[in-house]
């Protein structure tokens, strides 16, 4: 005889009434922190900017990048990773890293060059949105050694390094103004260009290292603290200008290289 299911007999799907797991609301704090201290850093260099206090915004600038170097390394080391905390760090460098620093050197050098002034603080803006934009779709699949393009807070920082710089030495006048607006223009367009730079992110800072490097580290402090307008300046102004001078370097011995292969006056038949 053929048995009959009673009504009280357990479904035949046995995921029908479990109950599904719901995901645990809320942020990660600590990165977070470190986050919004960069974002309120950037804001702070727009406010002092429109105070005249330019001195004061150029550090607020290089405190900003601080703090966005530190939200990642503390989210890897405390395994806070969130894709709330990728999309929140992005948009605080736009803030710090593109607003500010834009409003800040039209505030301080641009403003005398009328509607020269503001294109040039734009197309930084704009160099800075699709630079974050580029690297936000690539960062799944990009070599985590390089990046492509300079990265906009070390674009941020030549463009901070310089107006302190200026505040520092009284430049003024027409002349600046024009320096200013080339090395604006220049740092937008090296921001979305496929120029590569080293990340410096293969450092192993948990490793061991010799006692020479911790001499090194010491060395590097006491020479920002005799200027450090000028030799902030004069790191990252370097820095953008190793990618160009890098890749020209690099293309140079591709050349010399395919010339070796196929001497002039030779057939690849031969």
């Amino acid at each position: 005889m053929t048995e009959k299911i009673s009504p009280e007999s357990p479904s035949e799907d046995p995921t029908e009434n479990t109950p599904e797991k719901k995901r645990p609301r809320g942020i990660y704090l600590l990165p977070n922190l470190f986050t919004t201290g960069c974002l309120f850093a950037g804001f702070y260099a727009i406010v002092a900017s429109m105070n005249g206090r330019f001195e004061a915004a150029a550090i607020a600038i290089f405190i900003a990048m601080v703090m966005d170097g530190l939200d990642g390394r503390v989210a890897r080391m405390t395994n806070t990773q969130s894709a709330f905390g990728a999309e929140y760090d992005s948009l605080a460098d736009m803030v710090s890293f593109g607003l500010a620093p834009s409003l800040v050197m039209f505030q301080w050098a641009l403003f005398d060059l009328g509607k020269l002034g503001w294109l040039a603080a734009f197309i930084y803006t704009a160099g800075t949105a699709l630079r974050l934009a580029r690297f936000n779709t690539q960062v799944a699949t990009a070599d985590k050694r390089y990046f492509q393009g300079l990265a906009s807070p070390a674009a941020a920082a030549v463009l901070a390094g310089l107006i302190w710089l200026g505040q520092d030495y009284q430049f003024e006048g027409l002349s600046i103004a024009i320096i200013a607006l080339l090395i604006t223009v220049a740092m937008g367009v090296l921001m979305v260009s496929n120029v590569r730079y080293r990340s410096f992110k293969d450092l192993d800072l948990k490793g061991k290292v010799p006692f020479v490097a911790v001499l090194v580290v010491v060395l590097v402090f006491v020479l920002v603290s005799i200027d450090p307008p000028q030799v902030l300046f004069a790191v990252f102004f370097f820095y953008a200008v190793s990618g160009p001078v890098g890749t020209l370097i690099s293309l140079r011995r591709r050349r010399a290289e395919r010339r070796a292969q196929n001497p002039p006056g030779s057939h690849p038949g031969d």
